[in-house]
């Protein structure tokens, strides 16, 4: 078996290339996640809590960024299998016009509507007062986050997956430390709290932007051809459409789902609250790996299938499914021998101890389902353009199943916090045969490219 799945040294040595730093791009971005809820849980519960669900709003505005960067990468990883460079331009330029207007339209309900957003997680009112300090500031922080990430993603297709890995680490050092300067008010600073959390973050965000399109002015990389930006290609944009739509419905589906299940714990009392909030930094920062291998598979899968050599990526996308159930293997071990040192890093009481012990084995399954789910779907599957399975499972595993018997375990049938827990996770075990039977299809397998 090692012979047959690691014989191939090009493609790994290209697959380590892009996953590496993508991989770390990911860590790097869950790591301040991670920060905010050690230094924030070292000084009060609540505002670890509070913080955990006001991030929920920026969540969501994530996975609309992210489906419009993922439909970009999708259409762009082909056109530059094909050495069209002006189309990934306009691509890029497209990307650039979905991410500006969603980025204002987030940072105009933040930073003015605040109290209603934290409304709908919680009804717990010293969590919703800490959280609307929290969302004013770093609501501003959500004009950029659109911006940077077009970036980054045309970055990674462009052969320059290494940049963006420099990019995001440099920032998230910046968040970290002005997190600890802030939070504690260190260097004769006042203390500032979640607000100070906020700061830190707008910060890096702003030096993130400025090292991006600062980036893009080097020879080799490509950055935004503003005569042409207001430009329309009919064709191109009809394209971007077919990919985008069935991502964004996805992306909603799955993100204001996932929110929903946060929402669900903060109706369940601080303890429930706090424990899923300590339990969901730990599993972005174990997903990082399946993260990377997503989409570095499916950057490699896209350059062949739009290079018209679709017999290599459907022999690319078969072996990353392997690879898909060694790593979700190898993260359930991660997730279970981690927990006995994360109890030591957040001060939490002692039904939010219990609460969180549960949590984490309950998750070490849960993880076989989201790697294989992630590397399969957001990977091999956009690849190739096959972007609407995902929003048909979402609809059937999340919104059939999932969310009903959560949202009446915790509004209707009072039961066990754990229970419902549990019930938040079956969507991603319960659709893997599903996946797998849809995978040998081969409906993913096919060139979307134009000559434009």
């Amino acid at each position: 078996m090692r012979e047959r799945l690691f014989s191939d040294k090009v493609f790994y040595r290209k697959l380590l290339q892009l996953t590496a730093p993508i991989a770390l791009q990911s860590l790097m971005l869950a790591s301040v996640a991670a920060a905010d809820a050690i230094m924030l849980g070292s000084v009060e519960q609540n505002a670890m809590s509070a913080v955990s669900l006001a991030t929920q709003i920026q969540f969501i505005q994530n996975m609309i960024l992210s489906s419009v960067v993922v439909a970009a990468l999708i259409l762009g990883a082909q056109y530059w299998g094909k050495k069209d460079t002006r189309t990934v331009n306009d691509i890029f330029c497209m990307s650039l016009r979905y991410c500006g207007l969603t980025s204002i339209l987030f940072f105009i309900g933040c930073v003015f509507f605040p109290r209603y957003l934290m409304l709908i997680f919680t009804n717990e009112e010293a969590l919703i007062t800490i959280g609307i300090r929290y969302l004013k500031v770093a609501g501003w922080s959500y004009l950029l986050t659109g911006i940077s990430q077009c970036y980054l993603g045309v970055m990674k297709i462009s052969e320059h997956a290494s940049q963006t890995a420099r990019i995001s680490t440099g920032a998230v050092l910046i968040n970290i430390v002005l997190n600890a300067v802030f939070i504690f008010g260190l260097f004769g600073l006042p203390a500032m709290g979640v607000q100070g959390a906020a700061l830190a973050t707008l910060i890096a965000r702003i030096v993130e932007l400025i090292w991006c399109v600062a980036c893009s002015y080097r020879e080799g990389y490509i950055r935004p051809d503003w005569s042409r930006f207001f430009k329309r290609n009919r064709l191109l944009a009809a394209d971007f459409r077919k990919c985008l739509l069935p991502l964004l419905g996805a992306s909603l589906f799955w993100g204001v789902g996932f929110t929903s299940y946060s929402a669900f714990m903060g109706h369940m009392g601080t303890d429930a609250t706090a424990a899923n909030s300590v339990a969901a930094v730990v599993r972005d920062l174990i997903c990082c790996l399946c993260n990377g291998i997503s989409s570095g598979g499916g950057i490699l899968v896209g350059n062949e299938l739009g290079s018209g050599d679709l017999k290599k990526g459907k022999l690319y996308g078969d072996r990353l499914v392997k690879l898909a159930f060694i790593c979700g293997a190898f993260s359930t071990l991660i997730m279970l021998a981690v927990t006995p040192a994360v109890l030591h890093f957040v001060k939490l009481t002692e039904g939010a101890q219990d609460y969180l012990i549960g949590m984490m084995v309950i998750m070490s399954i849960y993880m076989i389902g989201r790697a294989i789910n992630t590397i399969v779907i957001n990977g091999i599957f956009a690849a190739g353009g096959d972007t609407m399975f995902d929003m048909y499972s979402l609809a059937v595993t999340m919104w059939g199943i999932a969310i009903p018997l959560a949202a009446a375990g915790t509004f209707l049938l009072n039961w066990p916090v754990l229970v419902v827990y549990a019930c938040t996770c079956l969507d991603e075990v319960g659709k893997i045969p599903w996946v797998m039977i849809h995978y040998k299809k081969y409906k993913w397998v096919k060139d979307l490219t134009r000559e434009m």
